[in-house]
């Protein structure tokens, strides 16, 4: 598929029709989904009377914007009114909620049309898509790979070019680490920049919608489209939301105007060769188109991952309190009294992984332990923010490897919980501070699958992330590769 704005210069240019573009993406869809398993849900109708509208006000000689007649998928976690949500879970296997979302009403108001309802994994608790409950998605570069996790399926999406561009949400890396691992920009932004409302909570401290796209620039017009005060969130920042796509520039020059801070600490054990290499290369090109290059110390950073899953649980323990059987979702039948409706309630509705997190986070909240554990995570919380802010006040953006591996095999680590959660080792913190960070396509490695580099910035600084990465993007071409669909 073509980018948005070549798309909408083909429909306002009447070369082609929304509906010749949405029907593409859903035969598309029908063609890879049984091996890819991307979505949950394919909402061919109301995709295609969405496009007839955009076709009947370009025939009428209305102006139309950007993303008016783009096929869109969006993770199946964020709330479509009529349409299920499920969170790839049991428990709310018929849950149709009645409501949207306000980024799907936002999409909706640009002319979007939304294909479908992505696959993740369940409640986005993984690195993987393998516990959805339903299905496994397949990495559109190999098939036998995971798309990494929790958006997994909004990735291999875009990947395999079933939609144009898609919505994830990042708790602790789920769009940044399936976008490096599906060769995509993904963007998790500030945290309070998109609202939240209609995104089912997992830990709400942490959560954010975001982006993907197969550019810098797509992935900036969809961010421009979604972000934005929303009062029906409480969290969220009431700030002027620029053009994003106008920051875009081919050029980091006059030499020295940006400076790019390299995390010492995400070079260690751990790191495969072939994304070390394929990372230390990428901050050679930025170099060279004129960002003046440090290496930047945050001492806490290898602490993100022990104080996120003590945080995560904790927050996803409450969240998920609401799961009883009672309001809505599953129900086990036959109960021999209330209390065992909520235990056989939950004991089947949830999968292994929610369960496991659950009882993490309901230990480290009770009597006796609060104070040793919880309250520390958010000291050390604290700490590791402070550290970026130390970072901030001597570059303008910190590079690390989004993810210390490339995309490994289904099945490979998932009966090992730890070595699944190192997966997220290098994207967690920039989620426990808030702060707005992008996966960019950097190479591949001697097996052929993508590396991202990671670019991290502080507070409401997406304009020079997409500044950066659209500089870098410019001058390789990484972004024009796509996955061979021969054995599809």
């Amino acid at each position: 598929m073509a980018s948005i704005r070549e798309l909408h210069r083909q429909l306002v240019n009447k070369e082609r029709s929304a509906v010749e573009i949405t029907q593409e993406a859903l035969d598309r869809i029908t063609q890879l989904e049984p091996k890819l398993k991307s979505f949950l849900c394919v909402t061919a109708d109301s995709a295609l009377a969405q496009a007839h509208k955009v076709d009947a006000q370009i025939a009428a000689g209305e102006q139309i914007g950007l993303l008016a007649g783009i096929p869109i998928a969006v993770k199946d976690n964020m709330c479509t009114e009529g349409v299920p949500t499920t969170c790839a879970s049991r428990i709310l296997e018929n849950f149709v909620p009645p409501y949207d979302a306000t980024v799907v009403s936002k999409l909706q108001a640009a002319g979007a049309v939304i294909v479908g309802k992505a696959n993740m994994d369940e409640f986005a608790m993984g690195s993987s898509t393998e516990t959805s409950a339903y299905q496994v998605t397949a990495n559109p570069w190999d098939l036998e790979r995971v798309p990494g996790g929790s958006s997994g399926g909004s990735a291999a999406a875009v990947a395999a070019g079933e939609c144009v561009v898609s919505l994830g949400s990042d708790t602790g890396g789920s769009i940044r680490q399936p976008a490096a691992f599906c060769g995509l920009v993904g963007l998790k932004p500030t945290y309070g920049l998109v609202s939240r409302y209609g995104l089912v909570a997992y830990a709400s401290s942490l959560d954010q919608i975001g982006p993907f796209g197969r550019t810098v620039e797509d992935t900036a017009i969809l961010l421009g489209a979604i972000a934005g005060y929303d009062p029906r969130d409480s969290t969220s920042l009431n700030v002027p939301i620029p053009d994003y796509a106008q920051a875009l520039r081919p050029s980091l020059r006059p030499k020295g105007q940006i400076r790019i801070g390299v995390i010492k600490e995400t070079f260690g054990v751990g790191l495969d060769s072939g994304v070390k290499e394929a990372v230390t290369k990428a901050i050679e090109q930025f170099q060279q188109l004129g960002a003046e290059i440090q290496v930047i110390s945050c001492p806490r950073f290898r602490y993100g991952l022990p104080t996120y899953y003590i945080i995560a649980p904790s927050e996803a323990s409450a969240n998920l309190a609401r799961y009883d059987g009672v309001k809505y979702g599953f129900r086990s039948p036959d109960p021999d009294n209330l209390l065992d409706m909520y235990a056989k309630t939950r004991s089947q509705g949830f999968g292994a992984e929610v369960k496991r997190r659950i009882a993490i986070g309901t230990y480290v909240l009770s009597a006796g332990y609060y104070d040793a554990y919880y309250l520390k995570a958010q000291k050390v919380r604290t700490l590791i923010k402070e550290d970026f802010e130390k970072a901030f006040s001597q570059v303008d953006v910190l590079v690390c490897p989004t993810a210390p591996t490339t995309a490994f095999k289904a099945g490979e680590k998932f009966n090992d919980p730890l070595s699944m959660y190192l997966s997220d080792l290098m994207t967690i913190p920039v989620n426990l501070a808030g702060l707005p960070a992008l996966n960019l396509p950097c190479g591949f490695d001697d097996k052929g699958l993508p590396v991202g580099i990671q670019l991290i910035g502080n507070v409401l600084q997406e304009s020079r992330l997409f500044q950066v990465a659209h500089a870098y993007e410019q001058s390789t071409n990484w972004h024009l590769h796509h996955p061979e669909f021969i054995n599809f």
